[in-house]
């Protein structure tokens, strides 16, 4: 036999039926969580912000949906009797605080203390500026292989005799050169004749010059080249004929020659 109690418990409860629109009136809410928390059923909203739910006189039934503050209700008579309308008001937007950065007053003794570089950082600046234009206070570590790493070294104990070689040969080859000396007047004519003599002079030719073009040439590249000082001795025909070639290029110019 099944207890009156419960025949009585669920003759109790109704479908309790309403709507949910937003604060301004204008629109109704879909999607809308209705909770009975007395006996903790459930359901949504439609699309036209109708629902349906079981509950009875003295249930508390809970309104949420995201964006709106949550509504809570307890349940009376008349709610039984009539169709509910719940209100939903729109939740706040909690703005995060933006903070206003200082704005120039145009009073430049004002502004500065609050647009100029902490002092602490110009301080550390300051003091980076000074050491990197201090000189060093150590020596800076010599550039070398490790011994362990560099491999047998063949020269070494020959340093001093390799010096003394070098020495003797540089020694040599300066005695063998003659001795550099200004040329008197006959010296300097012997040259000119002998440059005339001997070498080929076939590039001043080109441009017409005749002989005594050619003695004016060659008295101007020994007067700017010094070459009989320097070549009279040993006449070194590659050097007397480069240093020749670099005079008349000035000498072309000066004087407006052509081919």
């Amino acid at each position: 036999m099944v207890p009156c109690f419960i025949f009585a418990d669920l003759w109790s409860q109704q479908k309790i039926t309403g709507s949910i629109i937003d604060d301004n009136g204008s629109a109704t809410l879909n999607s809308v969580l209705v909770i009975n928390i007395s006996n903790q059923t459930s359901t949504f909203s439609n699309a036209s912000g109708n629902f349906v739910i079981d509950a009875d006189e003295n249930d508390e039934l809970r309104f949420v949906k995201e964006g709106y503050y949550r509504v809570d209700r307890k349940l009376t008579k008349e709610d039984i009797r009539n169709s509910l309308l719940i209100i939903l008001s729109h939740a706040e937007i909690q703005i995060p605080e933006v903070q206003i950065k200082y704005q120039p007053t145009g009073n430049l003794e004002k502004d500065n203390k609050h647009l100029a570089e902490s002092r602490k950082i110009a301080s550390l600046k300051s003091d980076l500026d000074s050491y990197m234009r201090s000189p060093l206070n150590e020596p800076l570590p010599k550039n070398t292989i490790p011994k362990q790493f560099g491999g047998h070294d063949f020269s070494a104990g020959q340093g001093d005799v390799l010096g003394v070689l070098s020495l003797a040969v540089n020694l040599i080859k300066k005695s063998g050169k003659p001795k550099i000396t200004k040329a008197d007047y006959n010296e300097t004519q012997n040259f000119i004749k002998r440059v005339k003599e001997e070498m080929n002079l076939d590039f001043l030719k080109k441009y017409g010059m005749g002989d005594e073009q050619i003695d004016k040439f060659l008295l101007y590249a020994n007067d700017t080249k010094k070459l009989a000082k320097l070549y009279r001795k040993d006449f070194n025909v590659p050097a007397i004929e480069f240093e020749l070639k670099v005079a008349f290029q000035e000498y072309k110019k000066t004087n407006k020659l052509s081919e």
